[in-house]
């Protein structure tokens, strides 16, 4: 009995353990920005033990030399009420485990009806919708790894609500765009419009930042499909809602 209580004091000693250094590691956002994030660490790992050359683009570029073009595209696209909510936007996230039940249930009915084919080729599994928040993504991949478990969402939320309380909304927006993905090996505002539109950060159109924007929950696969006719549509509509995202 002993040897289970010490076990159990083993990992909750572990656990607060991991929490302060997460809370270490976002007091120090606050004022150093950061070199890398867990996301990129595993992507430079990837790339790096893959088969193809190895690219990086990475450029640090503060808050005010990001365009406000971009920024408001961003919210616009990604998270709406950025500036107001205080880290989870709880509506959004149960719109969204709606839709995933939903993907789910229309999954297993489809593979009932199918059970001869299924045994044959694997079912195609629904798409996963997320519902995060800008301050949720960053939590997410500044911290965390993109496993999808309850356990790991509610780490994400814990430290989505650190992130809230320890750094200004105008610093978590600039460490997003900084660290976020737009490509293979392509990561932060600058790389992206260099890699894209041959141009600073500073100097996206309202068009071009929208594009951008857009592209984020499926970088890679915008990156091969330049001409992508849901891209263009889809950019025109983030566009034409920039004008209505509050910046902090």
């Amino acid at each position: 009995m002993k040897r289970v209580w010490r076990l159990v004091a083993l990992v909750l000693v572990a656990g607060i353990g991991l929490q302060l250094f997460f809370l270490v590691r976002i007091a120090l956002a606050a004022t150093v920005d950061p070199q890398s994030t867990t996301f990129q660490r595993s992507e430079a790992w990837r790339i790096a033990t893959g088969s193809k050359p190895f690219r990086w683009r990475q450029q640090w570029v503060p808050y005010e030399r990001i365009s406000d073009n971009l920024k408001r595209a961003v919210i616009a696209s990604e998270d709406d009420s950025f500036s107001s909510h205080e880290g989870v936007d709880w509506e959004a996230l149960e719109k969204a485990w709606e839709r995933n039940e939903r993907a789910e249930a229309r999954a297993a009915r489809q593979q009932a009806r199918s059970s001869t084919r299924s045994q044959l080729a694997a079912p195609k599994r629904p798409k996963i919708v997320g519902g995060s928040t800008i301050t949720q993504q960053l939590a997410k991949n500044l911290l965390l790894s993109g496993e999808r478990t309850l356990l790991r969402k509610g780490q994400e939320i814990v430290l989505t609500f650190a992130l809230e309380r320890m750094l200004s909304k105008e610093r978590i927006l600039e460490i997003y765009l900084n660290s976020v993905e737009w490509g293979e090996g392509v990561f932060g505002a600058e790389a992206a419009a260099r890699h894209y539109y041959r141009k600073p950060a500073a100097q996206l159109s309202a068009y071009e930042a929208a594009r951008l924007a857009v592209m984020l929950p499926r970088p890679k696969y915008f990156e091969k499909l330049p001409n992508s006719g849901y891209l263009a549509s889809r950019a025109s509509t983030i566009a034409a809602r920039m004008r209505d995202a509050d910046l902090p």
